[in-house]
């Protein structure tokens, strides 16, 4: 019989302990490791984000005041603008602020809820593998061609969302897993019906 001290806290005392012994405390070094990676990509989102409006503003003042628009800002903005959209889409979905259709967990009981979760989870992994093929696939057919106001390869483009889909794998992997283990990654749903 395990005992459920080294259970996470905030565990669900009805949720089954891992098999193996020490398996839990793998889980709370994993769960480290990607939380530091999901702010570790929550960082750069936010200092993309606020370069884009700095380059952006940049754009507009010298447009209108100087009557001379640089030709790298666009291109460098739409770039930042993909890195912090689908990293930050990253971190949203392990952190589940996105938005969802969760009326019927409500009327479930929390066998089924987990069910529905599951299948959700596997639907966003499918999701983020397809970020992964299909944006390997352009960014290797673009590769060749040049971004001419930033001399960079038109490939680069493609990047964010290489890695956004690696993350939305990462942390899709990461709550199936856990769940399959028996931690407690659904325990708010089963408490209220609803993802907090």
């Amino acid at each position: 019989m395990t005992s459920t001290d080294d259970r996470p806290s905030g565990a669900d005392a009805s949720a089954p302990s891992l098999a193996r012994p020490g398996g839990t405390a793998f889980w709370l070094r994993a769960e480290r490791l990607l939380s530091g990676l999901a702010t570790l990509a929550l960082w750069i989102s936010g200092a993309g984000l606020t370069l884009m409006t700095i380059i952006i503003t940049w754009q507009v003042f010298s447009r209108y005041v100087l009557n001379r628009s640089p030709s790298w800002t666009e291109a460098s903005s739409v770039l930042l603008m993909g890195w912090f959209i689908f990293l930050g889409a990253a971190v949203g979905v392990r952190e589940r602020t996105h938005l969802g259709f969760d009326v019927l967990l409500y009327f479930l009981p929390a066998s089924a809820k987990a069910v529905l979760r599951t299948i959700s989870d596997i639907v966003v992994l499918a999701f983020g593998g397809g970020m992964i093929v299909y944006g390997i696939q352009l960014a290797r057919l673009t590769w060749g061609t040049v971004m001419p106001s930033l001399a960079l390869p038109g490939g680069v483009g493609f990047l964010p969302v290489i890695f956004g889909g690696a993350l939305v794998c990462l942390f899709s992997l990461e709550r199936l897993a856990g769940r399959f283990a028996g931690l407690p990654v659904d325990v708010d749903i089963h408490a209220t019906g609803e993802e907090m």
